[in-house]
């Protein structure tokens, strides 16, 4: 599994009232949700996001309040990837449950770099500059969730599994 896309780039600390402002919680609704993504941090981001961009930030990623509502709005914006230096628990958890993806590593990147990520290596290449670093991949049960779309998705494949058999 990879993403390759165009960075946007963000420091230490981004919590989740910058990902997704607490004004737009009154609805679970992803297309909502992504319409208002980073909109405090970043006017211009959903004007000019595309789908596979990657979000590349410092410590912490993902801090502050524990909603779902984060990742979601991350994934429907149509983030393919977050590498960040550290992240938030509760925000990493959230992630994998809704099957966006996340690397954990220290990467050099500047805003609108193409950046591609191989899940089951850890490999990070850094297209713009030529860099490349190493992450540690996520265990082959959580790039199973992600692969599946997240929890719900994997528990329901499950079942419609077992149902077949």
């Amino acid at each position: 599994m990879k993403a390759q896309g165009k960075t946007w780039k963000y420091g230490d600390d981004f919590n989740t009232d910058l990902i997704i402002p607490a004004r737009y919680l009154y609805t679970a609704d992803p297309v909502e949700l992504a319409a208002h993504c980073m909109e405090d941090a970043d006017s211009e981001f959903v004007k000019r996001v595309a789908p596979g961009d990657i979000v590349v930030a410092g410590k912490n990623f993902g801090c502050g309040s524990s909603r779902e509502h984060a990742p979601i709005a991350l994934k429907a914006a149509g983030i393919g990837c977050v590498i960040a230096d550290s992240y938030a628990r509760i925000f990493y958890r959230n992630a994998i449950n809704i099957g966006l993806p996340i690397v954990e590593a220290e990467v050099e990147a500047g805003t609108g770099d193409v950046i591609e990520v191989e899940f089951d290596s850890g490999r990070i290449h850094n297209m713009s500059t030529g860099r490349w670093f190493d992450a540690k991949p996520l265990p082959p049960f959580m790039q199973e969730l992600i692969r599946a779309g997240g929890l719900m998705a994997f528990v329901k494949r499950l079942r419609e599994q077992r149902r077949a058999q």
